[in-house]
């Protein structure tokens, strides 16, 4: 049996990482369990599965937490803040770790997770944005395995499996294109909040549906297929598939490329990362070949969609830029969200903290960390002039 923890249980991929483990009982077990500000589902999350380590956000929710499980007849080990999130992550009982946090925040207790020798199922894309080159020598140091969740990526793991990479001439990642990908420029800039967070083929959190609306996470997972498959910039591309039925693709050097198909269920490649390297049969909805309208692909128009230019143009640079990115990014997208800033004035404020940042050599987790500060404090200063 695979004991699992999770960071980020109550968010999109924790809930249903859950309910993997849910139709797997023999096979799968919940032992420590984090989330953020929603004390509610994540209570209900603890009667259910009963971890032994458990963490919130903050203090006081831990407090709460703690008095509602006694209730309950449960006394698990209850922490907050980072150190909270550390501390599942290195639970003595998992042996896999799910990290499916929301931004910058995954890194610090991913790392921990790597030097306590746990595998790695790898949600929280920016982890290796942030901190590829230190994250994927870490894991190489304790050889321990970073297994991708991400669709795309996981698309492209099993497009690689068996096959010589040194016969691979590019990868493909696929891109739904976001509810905007046919907007000229003058309707994006009427662009709300509410109209960017109705994605027309996944069911994901607010922050990386916006990103997935401005092209952005298709940028920030070409920087995290260079750190997962070990490639250059040069062959990692991106095509638009509105259907989202094919994942990505892998081209080799003799012209054939394998696909991956199936349905858009996030489930399916969280499975593949907790069973593998087995396949198990589940009840999920499957794919109906003969159902299906046609699939079509499309360039990117990085003119109307400038995010994944700049992710490109931030991993070829390379040091501490992807670092600035994300983080510029992150503080861009809240403000959006907050209604501060336009949907098309989120590029703009990445671009103004790159353009003020010249990328620096990072070597250390220390650095990386000063860097992502440095650039949310930029970033907030660029946003006070909107």
């Amino acid at each position: 049996m695979k004991k699992i923890a999770i960071l980020g249980s109550t968010g999109s991929i924790g809930r249903q990482t859950l309910e993997v483990v849910q139709q797997f009982p023999e096979e799968l077990a919940v032992v420590s369990l984090a989330a953020g500000k929603n004390r509610q589902a994540f209570l209900v999350q603890c009667i259910q599965y009963r971890p032994l380590v458990v963490s919130l956000e903050t203090e006081e929710d831990a407090k709460w937490l703690k008095l509602q499980l006694a209730e309950q007849g449960l006394y698990p080990e209850i922490h907050y803040g980072i150190d909270g999130l550390v501390r599942v992550a290195t639970c003595e009982e998992a042996s896999v770790v799910v990290t499916a946090l929301s931004g910058a925040v995954g890194l610090i207790p991913t790392c921990a997770a790597i030097t306590a020798k746990k595998q790695i199922a790898l949600a929280n894309k920016e982890t290796l944005v942030a901190a590829g080159h230190y994250v994927t020598k870490l894991a190489a140091e304790h050889e321990v395995s970073i297994l991708p969740v991400d669709s795309e990526h996981s698309a492209i793991w099993q497009c690689l499996h068996g096959e010589d990479k040194k016969s691979v001439r590019r990868i493909i990642l696929t891109a739904s294109g976001g509810p905007f990908r046919k907007l000229d420029r003058t309707s994006l800039e009427q662009v709300t909040p509410a109209m960017a967070l109705k994605h027309p083929n996944w069911a994901m959190g607010q922050k990386i549906t916006i990103d997935s609306a401005s092209l952005m996470n298709k940028g920030l997972e070409v920087i995290e297929a260079k750190w997962l498959f070990n490639l250059d910039f040069q062959d990692i591309d991106v095509v638009i598939h509105p259907q989202s039925m094919i994942h990505s693709m892998v081209e080799y050097g003799d012209g054939s490329i394998l696909a991956h198909l199936g349905m858009p269920d996030m489930r399916i490649p969280i499975q593949y990362a907790l069973s593998y390297p087995e396949r198990w049969f589940n009840d999920l909805p499957r794919l109906n070949l003969t159902e299906l309208m046609g699939l079509t692909f499309e360039e990117p128009d990085t003119e109307r969609f400038p995010a994944l230019a700049l992710a490109y143009q931030a991993g070829k640079q390379g040091g501490s830029a992807p670092a600035v990115l994300n983080a510029a990014n992150e503080i861009a997208v809240h403000a959006f969200l907050a209604g501060r800033i336009r949907f098309l004035e989120i590029p703009m404020v990445v671009d103004k903290t790159l353009q003020n940042h010249p990328p620096t050599n990072v070597s250390s987790l220390e650095e990386i960390l000063f860097i992502d500060q440095w650039a949310r404090t930029e970033a907030t200063r660029i946003l006070s002039n909107y």
